[in-house]
């Protein structure tokens, strides 16, 4: 039988002063998917949870006073999120902008085989978004970055 809402073993939540209007934006700027959305009988938002992927991400009101935005805290972050995508990354940024996302850190080209960017959402959630475009070895990558890797595959 196939569960519904089966989740894989970590997914995240983040919180925002208007849930409704960041599942809005995170589809179309992003292209997540909404697959549950629970409200009360004044229509607050309960619980929400979106699809990415083979990734769930779990948005939320500021229901809580150890709960925040980055609206509500001058745009501090204490994460970022990242999410990997198998292609179109240069596409993906230029969607993302097109939808008003501020974009950080344009696309570029890194050390370790990856092509990233960085965007800031309408209430200030940074989020990198990465796509592999070379294989490259631990080696190769320490000597273009001079640093020392230890747990590479």
């Amino acid at each position: 039988m196939d569960e519904p809402f089966r989740r894989p073993s970590l997914g995240t939540a983040l919180f925002y002063k208007d849930p409704f209007a960041a599942l809005d934006w995170l589809e179309k700027a992003f292209g997540f998917e909404r697959k549950m959305v629970i409200t009360d009988s004044e229509g607050r938002l309960g619980h929400s949870e979106m699809r990415f992927g083979d990734s769930y991400l779990m948005i939320g009101s500021e229901w809580a006073d150890y709960l925040s935005s980055p609206a509500s805290v001058g745009g501090k972050n204490t994460q970022c999120l990242h999410v990997h995508l198998e292609s179109g990354l240069d596409a993906h940024c230029e969607r993302a902008r097109s939808a008003g996302a501020v974009i950080v850190r344009e696309p570029e080209d890194q050390f370790y085989g990856d092509r990233v960017y960085a965007a800031r959402d309408p209430e200030g959630h940074v989020w990198t978004f990465g796509q592999t475009v070379r294989k490259v070895t631990r080696e190769e990558a320490e000597q273009a970055s001079g640093l020392k890797i230890e747990g590479w595959v």
